[in-house]
């Protein structure tokens, strides 16, 4: 049986805009028949993993245990190969052959040398084989001598980083090497509808003494408050697997991705709303049973005829919600674990020690 960790969050954001759609306004989402703010999965994930919190706990001057997400390996070892002084022709089919490895790649254009370097997608790469390509590098730009073909076997089963274990990868052109994502996180929702708002802004031209004091800019930005429901299940039996059994630094990495969960914010617009907050609310849950999302608390918004406080009402209604799973479906957690401001219960460092025991 897989042991599951759940976690489940209400942060309180003020006015901000922290996930945009296409058109620059926050992102949202329809549920329960109401309008709320919404903020994706890949915009908390890419947050989290590229954190201080990540660097701080599997970032070391010996080890770096986080891996690279980039459509740009080839322009990257063309570059390399070029200052090891590599003939430019020589430096373009050699990157070719060690990109290709891990996607396909771009069509070439004969006005840009790097077009054809480039992977067509993103590919997660980890910290071992970025290593097995630099020594490939420096061996062939040493020789002289394009890559042979059983040098260009970089792709790793083994030695995987935390946040590709955690998230997974997915190569198309060599999915013996795809690993499955052990941590599953879902778009956080606000609790409550939401309007959208518009900010109407002007900047000002310090040197503009004339009388004509008009704006230098006009601009407008879509912003909105919301209270939001995070949910997180990760599978730790996954995790400690596809970190080839090594349960201290999966230990690390639970530790590590519920500190970013409850501690970093989304990126967007945070020099106009400088929006830091960290969790209100962290619900830990543990145990072998299936997962189950609480996010039905919430199918029902909460608005001002409920309650004028929303923040103790989304509490009550999660503990009710786990609460009423429990008395149908039998207990459906061996342990919890809360941490609540709102009532000064919890410590973050009991939290962090709850998910990685």
């Amino acid at each position: 049986m897989s042991q599951f960790i759940q976690l489940h969050l209400l942060t309180s954001y003020p006015p901000a805009n922290l996930n945009r759609d296409d058109q620059g306004r926050p992102k949202t989402a329809k549920m329960g028949g109401s309008e709320r703010l919404r903020v994706s999965s890949q915009s908390l994930k890419r947050n989290w993993r590229i954190s201080d919190v990540f660097d701080d706990a599997l970032k070391t001057e010996q080890t770096n245990r986080i891996g690279i997400r980039t459509k740009l390996l080839g322009v990257n070892i063309y570059k390399g190969l070029l200052n090891k002084a590599v003939k430019e022709k020589d430096a373009v089919k050699w990157a070719q052959l060690i990109a290709s490895q891990f996607g396909k790649l771009k069509k070439e254009d004969k006005n840009d040398v790097l077009a054809g370097l480039e992977i067509e997608q993103l590919v997660h790469i980890s910290q071992a084989e970025n290593n097995a390509i630099n020594a490939l590098v420096e061996t062939i730009a040493t020789e002289q001598r394009e890559p042979e073909k059983e040098e260009l076997d970089l792709l790793r089963k083994s030695e995987r980083d935390v946040d590709m274990a955690l998230f997974g990868r997915m190569l198309a052109s060599s999915p013996e090497f795809n690993v499955e994502a052990a941590c599953q996180v879902a778009h956080a929702i606000s609790v409550h509808p939401v309007i959208i708002e518009d900010d109407y802004f002007t900047a000002v031209d310090d040197l503009n003494n004339n009388e004509d004091t008009g704006a230098a800019h006009i601009g407008e930005a879509g912003f909105a408050a919301g209270l939001f429901y995070t949910y997180i299940c990760i599978n730790k039996t996954q995790l400690i697997e596809n970190l080839d059994n090594d349960k201290a630094l999966a230990d690390k990495a639970l530790a590590a991705l519920t500190e970013a969960a409850v501690k970093v914010s989304p990126q967007g617009k945070q020099n106009s709303f400088a929006t830091r907050a960290y969790a209100s609310y962290v619900l830990a849950e543990m145990g072998e049973q299936q997962p189950r999302s609480l996010s039905a608390s919430f199918l029902k918004a909460i608005d001002k005829q409920e309650s004028d406080d929303f923040e103790v009402t989304a509490i009550a209604r999660l503990r009710k919600q786990y609460q009423a799973f429990d008395d149908v479906y039998g207990q459906c957690a061996d342990a919890r674990y809360e941490l609540s401001v709102a009532e000064s219960k919890g410590k973050l460092t009991e939290l962090l020690a709850f998910v990685s025991e």
